[in-house]
């Protein structure tokens, strides 16, 4: 039975898909088995997994509207598997969008994700989604598919501010919709320890947050930002990378911690 989780944070910009993309790739390598679902129709984690969003004949879009299975419509990548990294993908692209509008009248629309991943669960260890930034349908139907969030975060002033409107989203979904929801953890990402800010930023988040708090933390990493250009994670890209080897802790990490909830 897999664990599902959103990657998601209402602020833009703080490496939800960067961290969905690479925490799947590091899942698979240390021998788990992953679905990631993109939930974005800017489609960026399906085109950094190495898939052309442009080609893919079925996507999530089919998938939220009954016309095709996770199933039917998951895909491998040629790139992830050479890079020894493989991982089932659930596409998206800019059709996704309209199905916002699409399912406004529809029953259970908040619950289509979630049916469509019980029919899978028994073939995947974790399900990682990609969430948009902003609260939507699309984003819903996320959390309420998910046993948990794992939030990105920058060691910032601002990020802080963001962080109480998730939290207080995912107290709303927990309470009226889907009850097995939690916060599994915060991920301090584009973390550079020079900067006094941001040590004092994560020193509030420990004090705060406790043991919600990651260990392991990425720091801001070239070769992390130039993989997506390669259509392929930043721990296929440059596995000796910093970036890269903090991810697949951060996957060992996730492993541990599931295996003790």
């Amino acid at each position: 039975m897999a664990k599902i989780f959103c990657v998601a944070n209402q602020k833009g910009g703080v490496g939800k898909t960067t961290t969905t993309v690479n925490l799947a790739a590091g899942l698979a390598k240390v021998g788990q088995r992953v679905l990631m679902v993109d939930l974005d129709p800017q489609g960026n984690a399906t085109m950094g997994s190495g898939v052309d969003k442009r080609q893919l004949k079925l996507t999530l879009y089919d998938v939220l509207l009954e016309s095709a299975s996770i199933a039917e419509a998951r895909v491998k990548s040629d790139k992830l598997i050479e890079g020894g990294c493989s991982y089932d993908i659930l596409g998206a692209n800019r059709e996704l969008a309209g199905a916002e509008v699409e399912l406004v009248d529809v029953e259970r629309r908040e619950r289509r994700l979630k049916e469509a991943l019980a029919k899978v669960s028994d073939e995947y260890d974790f399900v990682l989604i990609d969430c948009p930034p902003s609260l939507s349908m699309l984003t819903l139907n996320g959390l309420c598919s998910a046993h948990g969030v794992i939030v990105p975060m920058q060691c910032e002033y601002f990020a802080l501010e963001g962080l109480t409107d998730l939290v207080n989203t995912i107290k709303q979904v927990h309470a009226n919709l889907n009850p097995d929801l939690q916060i599994i953890g915060l991920l301090r990402v584009m973390f550079d320890p020079r900067i006094t800010l941001q040590a004092q930023v994560s020193d509030q988040l420990k004090a705060h947050f406790g043991d919600k708090v990651f260990d392991a933390v990425i720091p801001r990493n070239v070769r992390l930002a130039e993989a997506p250009s390669y259509g392929v994670p930043g721990v296929v890209f440059d596995p000796a990378s910093k970036g890269a080897q903090s991810f697949v802790s951060f996957a060992q990490e996730m492993v541990d911690r599931i295996q003790k909830m």
